[in-house]
């Protein structure tokens, strides 16, 4: 960008201002902190950037325009300006019934997509009645049990008509089936089908726990719902690879992209050892990031996580396909950095990582209800949150044009620098034998508790402000409506499993599960037998009960 001679006087002449005009401020006045860093204190941030600090910058190679490698301005050439992204509010609370009316209000509100949260029993396999889902029915998301939660949960919704994500992963091949299964019903082309499932269970191991089955037989049925999905549904994402819950854990944005990245290589290379052709499955990769505090750190990470991915399909294994070298990723504001302290901040501090992820060019986002540090965020917080997107969609101007930060000497920078960092972590994890040693021996687990250690003694001792937590306080107890789940609802689920586990033929059960056990002791596909198995209303306890007979629990080490 800027040939040797005038870098040289830029230098020169920042030389000089440091001396003449920084200096003699410095003397008198000094500067709030002695070191500036990013939010997660990953990058030291300058007091000034100059073309100096991206003078090795190459537009063709390092940038290129948008929807051109290596695609660090956008996976798109028209950006938002030929469509938004995709509103795509998470809920799912209490009974079947309450998210269906949930759902209609959203969408009746101007979501343009369904994001579906499961209660924690469903997460780990779980049936309403089991003795280990009691008290925690409907808290956290939906109870799906059977098919028959599906259906009323999709109730007058059509699906051809909309996009669905599911935070769902141990079980996410089972609830991945469900969906299939009212799409037939409603008689919804599986080819039409269009979502995305989470089912990304390196990071359970790593960051969220919600982990049913050992890791290799996990990456088995990852493989297996690749494989169906590439001929059955091929417009569903077939995974949502999360950095999203390693940045709640405590991550810096680079340790997020290099153990996300880290994880995505890992179900690459799982595919091809199950013999499957690295463009028939990589274009329906998605990835899930989070959306922390720092604007200008956050948009530097999504750019380098494109160029990285696109790098790396193409040197690790020969994609050919442009759409396998395409990193699409979904946003969700950082519900770690909600308080429960004066939450009405929180309407802002959502405000600028949601701007953040348009700016990063995000494909679809959730912003966080003001509420939820304290609970279910409740049906105005909600509406809230999606004007947020609406407003930044329509009002804001970033969404007018693409890529609207390229060209900062600050922003290129530290793409460049989170990028180097990432890869830095990467190569220890390759030295390490790949992300499944790397987390089997805890190292993963071992830099997210170190990096969250230091963020919070940073809290505690006022290194870093909290505005509302440790600085601006004020005595007050947070007023407002909260959402609440009942032992009454939990009681009305668990009636409804009784009446259709009464109401089903068991014959056609027990011949759909005995089926799916002789699929998993083989080698066969796992998918098909489990679609069969949950037309015949077995549900996602017994289904899961068959795999964790056939391949047993996975007992975590110690990362201590």
């Amino acid at each position: 960008m800027f040939d040797p001679e005038e870098l040289e006087e830029i230098r020169e002449s920042r030389e000089e201002w440091h001396e003449e005009e920084v200096e003699p401020v410095l003397d008198r006045f000094g500067e709030r902190k002695d070191q500036f860093t990013t939010d997660t204190g990953g990058q030291e941030v300058d007091r000034l950037y100059t073309p100096e600090d991206v003078g090795d910058l190459d537009y063709q190679e390092d940038l290129g325009n948008p929807g051109e490698p290596p695609y660090t301005r956008g996976v798109y050439s028209t950006g938002y300006r030929g469509r938004l992204w995709t509103m795509r509010q998470y809920a799912g609370f209490s009974t079947p019934e309450d998210t269906n009316e949930r759902y209609h209000y959203l969408l009746d509100q101007g979501q343009t997509g369904l994001s579906m949260a499961f209660d924690l029993p469903t997460q780990m396999g779980y049936d309403s009645d089991d003795a280990m889902a009691a008290g925690e029915v409907g808290k956290a998301g939906v109870a799906i049990d059977s098919l028959a939660d599906m259906e009323t949960v999709f109730d007058g919704i059509p699906l051809d008509e909309v996009s669905t994500s599911m935070t769902i992963n141990a079980p996410a091949s089972v609830l991945l089936a469900m969906y299939i299964a009212v799409g037939d019903q409603q008689g919804v082309d599986r080819a039409e089908l269009r979502g995305t499932i989470q089912n990304d269970l390196l990071k359970e191991y790593i960051a969220r726990n919600t982990y049913i089955y050992p890791p290799e037989p996990s990456m088995r049925i990852i493989t297996d719902i690749f494989e169906f999905c590439a001929e059955e549904t091929p417009k569903f994402n077939t995974i949502s690879i999360s950095g999203y819950h390693i940045r709640e854990a405590g991550s810096t944005a680079a340790q997020e992209l290099a153990f996300t990245l880290g994880n995505g290589i890992q179900y690459v290379e799982a595919a091809l050892d199950a013999g499957l052709d690295v463009d028939e499955f990589a274009p329906r990769l998605s990835f899930f990031f989070n959306g922390h505090n720092n604007i200008f750190e956050e948009v530097a990470k999504f750019r380098a996580a494109r160029r990285m991915w696109h790098d790396i399909m193409e040197e690790r294994f020969d994609a050919d396909d442009p759409k396998s070298k395409q990193l699409k990723f979904h946003t969700q504001t950082a519900g770690s950095m909600l308080t429960a302290q004066q939450i009405e901040n929180n309407v802002v501090r959502v405000a600028y990582q949601a701007l953040a992820a348009v700016l990063g060019g995000t494909q679809s986002l959730h912003t966080n209800g003001k509420d939820e540090a304290l609970a279910l965020p409740t049906e105005e917080s909600v509406r809230t949150a999606l004007r947020t997107q609406q407003i930044l969609a329509h009002e804001s101007g970033a969404a007018d044009t693409i890529d609207p930060l390229a060209g900062s000497y600050y922003v290129e920078s530290l793409t460049d620098e989170v990028e180097d960092d990432a890869y830095e972590i990467l190569e220890e994890v390759d030295e390490r034998g790949g992300m499944l040693e790397a987390v089997d021996q805890q190292w993963v687990q071992r830099q997210i508790q170190d990096t969250a250690f230091d963020r919070q003694k940073e809290i505690e001792e006022k290194e870093r402000v909290i505005v509302g937590v440790n600085e601006f306080e004020v005595d007050e107890d947070p007023e407002m409506d909260v959402e609440e789940v009942t032992e009454e609802d939990e009681r009305r689920q668990v009636d409804h499993l009784e009446s259709v586990r009464e109401e089903r033929d068991d014959e056609d059960v027990d011949a759909a599960l005995e089926a799916l056990r002789d699929a998993a002791r083989g080698d066969q596909n796992v998918m098909p037998y489990i679609v069969d198995a949950v037309k015949a209303y077995a549900t996602v306890g017994e289904i899961c009960t068959v795999f964790r007979e056939e391949f047993g629990e996975y007992q975590p080490g110690s990362a201590v």
